[in-house]
């Protein structure tokens, strides 16, 4: 199979497109023929050495999330050769195939393409998980999120205009904010110094941190009394001088969230969130992805490029033909 393979770490330029064996399915998992999948962060931080795969996943091919058809199962599985079907892995994606565990799948809604499904599984998890499955965020609370121009911030703007919440975002760039403004944000801040704590129009119940660094300082001064930080992100570096007397005063919940690691069983119940939670809203229209810009896999180096610039809105997709 073909398959985008980092051929030593560094920039964009270590992807390869080779040639590489086709991975056989085992007891319980199944294999799908990828026809698209997305880029992520931690795909660039693989690439340069400081994000390695789990054990059970390739080390050298990218790739977190993906959309394709069922075409081999492992003994013990009844999933339907064919059937169309969207998910994390651990690792592996940037391929003509993947194998993962087959309670992992979940399926693809009636009528949604390959390319909008590919942009799916990683932001819509991590938002709606950290977000309402952590942050406990509920109908007439604020949340706010940063990043808001990204994958995951997109995706998180949606799930809380769905389930009744208010959304503020912060981002880099004025265009970022506007075009957030259209998925359902009320309100949005543009920082370049990480300094937004005395800009918002409310303290917000829970804060969808995809930064890191200096920002959770801010979220700490920010937040309502019983507040929910959720850390899911690191790209403003992993320490922060934080005033601990707020945090007690406040009550504050601060958690760091990864999926990547996470063990099969919760990997399994990823998969049951995707199916039961996101896709029937996807299926109503309620929700959407956001895909910026659409490359075939054999560019992948153009999608990492664009990616470390802080290009684009939404997510990169990459089609596997």
């Amino acid at each position: 199979m073909k398959a985008i393979v980092i051929a030593r770490f560094g920039g964009p330029d270590v992807l390869e497109l080779r040639d590489v064996p086709a991975p056989e399915p085992g007891a319980g998992e199944a294999r799908v023929r990828v026809r698209a999948t997305a880029v992520n962060r931690a795909d660039l931080l693989q690439r340069m050495g400081a994000y390695a795969a789990p054990p059970d996943a390739p080390q050298d091919i990218p790739g977190l999330e993906f959309a394709g058809e069922v075409d081999a199962v492992g003994r013990g599985v009844d999933l339907p050769v064919g059937t169309r079907v969207f998910a994390l892995a651990g690792g592996g994606t940037y391929a003509e195939h993947v194998v993962v565990h087959a309670r992992t799948l979940a399926r693809i809604p009636a009528g949604m393409s390959f390319v909008d499904a590919a942009a799916v599984p990683e932001a819509f998890l991590t938002a709606y998980d950290a977000m309402v499955a952590q942050g406990r965020l509920a109908a007439g609370e604020c949340v706010l999120v940063h990043a808001v121009g990204s994958g995951v911030g997109t995706a998180a703007v949606q799930i809380a205009r769905a389930i009744g919440a208010r959304a503020v975002g912060t981002s880099r760039t004025a265009d970022k904010i506007e075009r957030a403004r259209d998925l359902g944000m009320t309100a949005g801040i543009v920082t370049t110094d990480g300094k937004f704590a005395d800009r918002l129009p409310e303290p917000p119940d829970v804060i969808l941190d995809l930064v890191g660094g200096a920002y959770v300082a801010e979220d700490v001064r920010c937040a309502a009394r019983r507040g929910r930080i959720i850390v899911v992100g690191l790209m403003a570096g992993t320490r922060a001088d934080v005033d601990f007397a707020l945090v007690l005063h406040k009550r504050l919940e601060i958690r760091g969230t990864v999926l990547r690691a996470r063990p099969l069983e919760e990997k399994i119940h990823a998969g049951q969130m995707l199916e039961r939670n996101i896709a029937p809203l996807l299926a109503a229209g309620t929700l959407r992805p956001i895909v910026d810009r659409v490359l075939p896999l054999a560019v992948a180096a153009q999608a990492h490029a664009a990616m470390g610039a802080n290009e684009g809105f939404g997510k990169m997709v990459l089609t596997v033909d």
